[in-house]
């Protein structure tokens, strides 16, 4: 009755327990993607075909039971991507405290896609005209859309907006073939008005709509210098909207006035991240790196899906490269960023095991299922479940943990001991935050970060005499923390 080479699950990318919806949902987004009206590629109107027959069958409870049945047991997809476990514990012990247990996924590209075309990009780069980004600012912005412009390939679809208190489509999203013309409008953009990012990204996404494809890599880049009031919840609200498009949001900030806890929330929302430009002279350097980031996206969206476990906390998750940030934990779901051609995604999660699970004499801590979409590939990625496990023992001995999860950690520390001194400040606890700073400037000396140690001395002194922290010197700790994961290891830290 049914082929027995075909797995209608995998087909459609879903795991065997997928629900009616979520049948539905797969069903729709292949649909979408390989309609003869819109793709006429080869061997795809066959693969459309074979997409209708598994939608009919799973979507009809008397067929999908029929052929549940004549299923051969599962077995781990063929998956296009290479993945690895790094836990910091071979066993956890049998305690009355809670414990710690940390573990880092590592995804990255097989080694023939490195030598691979990469997917065409459809952006909108959509940027703050307000009066503040007068002068060098502005006029470094300018010049470098106009060489992002020309470094496009002819597959790439580039759009530019700007705003103020409103936005302003300067370059519609298109196949740009008349470049000069586009570039004397970029060149033309004055600044005036206040701030109102709202504007900006709904216009941007709007571009973005208009030449959306899964084969695409769909994306907005948003540089601001400011802080923008009143709209932050409708931002937020279109960014998770744009999770379910598949859109990417990166955030640059330029200077010290803009909202760096907004930007950080907005981006990571999304799977992407926040950026700090400290001088306008960066702009170029950063915003041309962010392209070429983008020209060597492999997988758009790793998405996690975790059934939380009795006595276990997933209590923070922080993605360590290819761009460094802490990943908000938000109910069930986790937008853990993109694969890169030739970069690695390494994220480490943080456990907290309660006594009550760890009764027994092994615990199942983490029952997931990793989602990727690749745009160069025609089907759906099939989902990767994933059952972690420690077996658990009356030893208290952990073990010394591996060494990529010793310089994980030893990054994160200094990451905290900022996030914890900004905590203390807020709570108007000057001492403890003076004090976590000098720490922080000791471990950062002793591992040759001198520039860095330098800037939170300075805050040091602002701290106990202004009892605040100045804008600017917040930011480069915050960010300067960030981008130690990227750094080779060096000493260890100062307890």
């Amino acid at each position: 009755m049914f082929d027995d080479q075909q797995d209608y699950y995998a087909l459609l990318g879903i795991t065997r327990d997928a629900t009616t919806e979520d049948i539905k949902r797969a069903y729709f987004e292949s649909a979408q993607k390989l309609h003869p009206d819109k793709n006429k590629a080869a061997g795809e109107t066959e693969l459309f075909l074979d997409v209708q027959k598994a939608y009919e069958t799973l979507s009809n409870p008397i067929r999908r039971a029929q052929y549940d049945q004549a299923l051969p047991a599962e077995e781990n997809p063929d998956l296009p991507y290479q993945y690895e476990v790094i836990h910091s514990r071979k066993t956890l012990a049998r305690l009355d405290e809670s414990q710690i247990l940390y573990d880092i996924l590592e995804l990255k590209a097989p080694p023939e896609a490195r030598e691979s075309s990469s997917p065409p990009l459809n952006v909108s780069l959509v940027i703050d005209r307000s009066t503040s980004m007068h002068g060098e600012k502005m006029d470094t912005v300018k010049a470098t859309a106009v060489q992002v412009l020309r470094n496009l390939r002819p597959q790439d679809i580039l759009s530019v907006v700007t705003f103020s208190d409103r936005a302003e489509v300067i370059i519609p999203a298109a196949y740009h073939q008349e470049r000069l013309r586009l570039e004397s409008r970029i060149q033309m953009i004055q600044p005036s008005g206040a701030t109102e990012i709202f504007q900006g990204l709904e216009a941007g996404v709007k571009e973005i709509m208009r030449s959306i494809d899964s084969k695409r890599v769909n994306h907005l880049i948003l540089l601001t210098d400011g802080h923008t009031y009143g709209d932050e919840q409708q931002c937020l609200a279109l960014a998770s909207q744009l999770t379910k498009q598949g859109i990417g949001i990166s955030s640059m900030g330029i200077g010290s006035e803009w909202n760096d806890a907004f930007l950080d929330t907005l981006s990571t929302r999304t799977g992407g991240s926040a950026v700090h430009i400290a001088e306008p002279q960066d702009i170029k350097r950063i915003l041309l790196e962010k392209f070429n980031a983008l020209a060597q996206t492999y997988a758009e969206d790793i998405t996690l899906e975790f059934s939380p476990m009795d006595g276990v906390e997933l209590s923070s998750v922080f993605r360590l490269q290819p761009d460094p940030a802490p990943i908000p934990v938000d109910g069930s779901k986790i937008h853990l960023g993109a694969i890169l051609q030739d970069t690695s995604t390494r994220v480490i999660f943080e456990y907290i095991i309660q006594p009550k699970a760890v009764k027994s004499d092994s615990l199942s801590y983490m029952d997931c299922k990793i989602k990727i979409s690749i745009s160069s590939r025609p089907l759906p990625v099939p989902p990767l479940r994933m059952r972690l496990q420690r077996p658990v023992s009356s030893s208290t001995g952990a073990g010394i943990p591996p060494p990529e999860i010793q310089q994980a950690l030893s990054r994160l520390m200094l990451y905290r001991m900022q996030e914890r001194a900004r905590a203390e400040i807020g709570k108007g606890n000057v001492a403890k935050a003076t004090r976590q700073l000098e720490r922080l400037a000791a471990n950062l000396l002793s591992q040759g970060e001198r520039s860095l140690a330098q800037t939170i001395m300075l805050e040091v002194d602002s701290l106990q005499k202004q009892h605040t922290l100045s804008e600017e010197g917040s930011k480069k700790m915050k960010y300067g923390t960030r981008a130690l994961f990227l750094a080779p290891p060096k000493k260890e830290l100062v307890q």
